[in-house]
């Protein structure tokens, strides 16, 4: 579904990003880890096309992203979460949601989509006229996710999703990650939980210094001592 070859990305003239190459199958939950500084968010920003400078291929659902902008790319169903929320001050929690519905082929059915997003984030359901910034800090990014996700997405991207985030939500947060995973979503996810995020995934990448550095399946990283020590203190 998503095919990224020889991905460069600069933040003016500092080379951040150097060929890096990934793909995502159609309902596949990915991992990108790597310690901090080392390029995963630029990956995701220029998947996304929030990054002013990248060259290479960015290809999802076959077609060629790199021209594409941002918004294009969302409508194309390409959901990204980024690790800042991005709740917006003064809406409830009814009225982010709704955010998320208008670009999208759901707009027309927002009673529908909100009842269900309302019933899979108890959390959520119960506070929808409330303030969204009055949430605490994991309420508030299990509302990012549940915005992000209303629109129906063929594939999410997911930026340090459990950041600062109680564990109890945490472990809300990734049993959801399965449970769209199951419903044939396609994931990729950039955590620095990476014992936990490498329980639920198929496979990951490591990147290191802008450049991918070990590829594999989930299951071979958490069983590898010497990725563990290295990684898995993120």
């Amino acid at each position: 579904m998503l095919e990224v070859t020889q991905l460069n990305a600069w933040y003016g003239s500092s080379h951040v990003l150097q060929g890096v190459s990934l793909e995502v199958g159609q309902g596949e939950l990915v991992c990108l880890i790597g310690r901090n500084g080392a390029g995963k968010t630029t990956t995701v920003k220029s998947i996304c096309g929030l990054m002013q400078k990248v060259s290479g291929s960015v290809k999802f659902d076959g077609a060629e992203l790199l021209a594409v902008p941002a918004h294009r790319r969302f409508a194309m169903g390409l959901a990204y979460v980024p690790e800042e929320r991005r709740i917006v001050p003064g809406l409830t929690v009814r009225e982010n949601i709704r955010l998320g519905l208008l670009a999208s082929p759901m707009r027309g059915r927002e009673a529908q989509v909100i009842e269900e997003i309302a019933e899979t984030f108890p959390r959520l359901k119960e506070r929808l006229d409330q303030q969204a910034v009055t949430m605490s800090g994991g309420e508030q990014q299990m509302l990012a996710i549940a915005r992000a996700v209303a629109a129906k997405p063929k594939m999410v991207l997911l930026d340090e999703p459990s950041e600062g985030i109680m564990p109890v939500l945490v472990d809300e947060m990734f049993e959801y990650f399965a449970a769209l995973k199951k419903a044939g979503v396609t994931i990729l996810l950039i955590e620095q939980n990476v014992g936990l995020a490498l329980r639920i995934a198929d496979r990951a990448y490591i990147l290191d210094q802008g450049e991918l550095v070990y590829s594999g399946s989930a299951q071979a990283m958490l069983a590898d001592q010497a990725i563990q020590e290295r990684y898995c203190a993120v």
